[in-house]
């Protein structure tokens, strides 16, 4: 963790909505006048796509058929606790992007699958923003959630995040229900392993709870909306949180614990905006006087 260059991470799984609380952090950096650096969790994948496919065939012919992206041995994530640590050091590190698709594949001349490489962070951001599935991961052998100095997760019930694994794979990237019924069963010992005690590591976990049935998410034909929702919002540390303000902005909404709010799906955006913009500038007031001390010590 760094006063001078922080570090904010938000992690879930893939299909769980970080995408979406990464926008609201960039409406956050935009109005602000914050320059972050953004990392996707992706670039941090061990193998492009290719060698991903040759992987899981390597290994499901040694008998291993759980190897998945939300494991270590898939991921290079020794690299991002070194980002991380030397982020917080220096405001430096390397970083690379991962091509998702053709569109992004056209301007650097590269199939889709790949990675650009790696290159220096540029001078000067005031904070780094992570985004992806290991942001509080920590084992015997690495810890990145040590270095995060605001870490979020996003956390949708299970049978919601399989909706909506199922809607995008099948709709967005062509995949059949039985395939993508394979991946989630293959990821399974991973996501348990490795994804969920992320969560016990965050500052703040947003969990979406549908309020219709989603009891099989494997025949729902459509993705339950937001105002079919309730967003359960967890403080790990509820001190200095201005819960009566929440509260008073967020029509409907509720305290269930000392620690825990529910807010209704639709408010979602607007409740990130409230609890996260002080933090944001707290961390940036603190970097400034650390930047300031360090100039009159000099």
């Amino acid at each position: 963790m760094s006063v001078k260059h922080p570090v904010v991470a938000i992690t879930g799984s893939s299909g769980a909505g970080t995408t979406t609380v990464m926008s609201s952090f960039k409406h956050i950096f935009r109005r602000e006048g914050i320059r972050a650096q953004i990392v996707e969790g992706d670039s941090f994948h061990r193998f492009n796509r290719m060698e991903m496919r040759a992987a899981l065939k390597e290994a499901e012919a040694a008998g291993n058929r759980n190897l998945s992206h939300f494991g270590p041995e898939a991921n290079l994530l020794d690299k991002l606790e070194d980002l991380f640590r030397s982020y917080g050091a220096h405001g430096t590190g390397q970083v690379r992007r991962y091509l998702h698709d053709a569109d992004e594949a056209a301007p650097y001349k590269q199939e889709p699958g790949t990675f650009i490489d790696w290159a220096e962070i540029p001078a000067n951001t005031d904070l780094l923003f992570y985004e992806g599935l290991h942001g509080g991961y920590a084992d015997e052998r690495v810890d990145v959630a040590k270095h995060v100095d605001l870490l979020v997760g996003v956390v949708p019930i299970v049978n919601l995040e399989w909706i909506q694994k199922l809607h995008r794979d099948q709709k967005m990237r062509g995949y059949s229900r039985e395939a993508v019924v394979e991946t989630m069963l293959r990821r399974m010992p991973d996501y348990v392993n490795h994804i969920m005690p992320q969560f016990s590591r965050t500052h703040v976990n947003f969990q979406r709870v549908p309020t219709v049935d989603t009891s099989n998410p494997l025949i729902a034909n459509d993705i339950p909306s937001a105002d079919e929702s309730m967003v359960v919002i967890r403080f790990a540390n509820p001190k200095g949180i201005d819960f009566p303000y929440l509260l008073s902005m967020l029509n409907d909404s509720m305290m269930t614990r000392p620690n825990t709010i529910v807010v209704p799906g639709g408010k979602m955006g607007l409740a990130m905006q409230l609890i996260f913009t002080p933090m944001i500038l707290r961390l940036m007031d603190l970097k400034r006087r650390a930047l300031q001390n360090s100039a009159l010590a000099s």
